[in-house]
C-alpha cells in the first residue's frame, strides 16, 4: 500500500505539557484520564475528531498529538482534568507546535519542574 502524499495527510499539532500532581503517574494513567476527560467534556464524536494521542511521557513532562483544527477543544479537555488515579492532578500545557522536534526544543529543552509554595 502506498503512503499518502503530504497534501492529503491530516495535519497535526503537538502540545508540550507538564503534570502537576500529588503522586507520580504513568503514561497509561495519563492516556486513560485524558481520553476520559475529553469524552466527558466534549462527547465521543468531538473527542474522536480531536484525534488525541500521548506520544511520550517521562519525568512529569510529555508531548501530546492532536488535530490542527481541534487544538482549542483539546486544551479545554486537558484543563478539565482534575484527578489521576484518585489523586489531585492537572496537566499544564506549556505550548503548541507543528512538529515534535520544535515542541521539544522550544518548550521542553530548558524545562524546570513547577514547584508550588506550600503555605501553612
Amino acid at each position: 500500500m502506498k503512503r499518502l502524499l503530504p497534501s492529503l495527510r491530516a495535519r497535526k499539532r503537538y502540545l508540550a505539557f507538564e503534570l502537576i500532581s500529588e503522586e507520580p503517574a504513568s503514561r497509561n494513567d495519563i492516556v486513560r484520564e485524558v481520553i476520559s476527560s475529553a469524552s466527558s467534556l466534549l462527547g465521543d464524536v468531538t473527542t474522536s475528531d480531536c484525534d488525541i494521542k500521548v506520544l511520550g511521557f517521562e519525568g512529569g513532562i510529555g508531548i501530546l498529538q492532536c488535530s490542527h483544527t481541534r487544538v482549542k477543544e483539546t486544551r479545554a479537555s486537558l484543563a478539565a482534568l482534575t484527578r489521576i488515579n484518585g489523586k489531585r492532578a492537572t496537566l499544564h500545557v506549556l505550548g503548541a507546535s507543528g512538529t515534535v522536534k520544535r515542541a521539544t526544543e522550544k518548550f521542553l529543552q530548558d524545562y524546570r519542574l513547577f514547584e508550588p509554595e506550600i503555605q501553612e
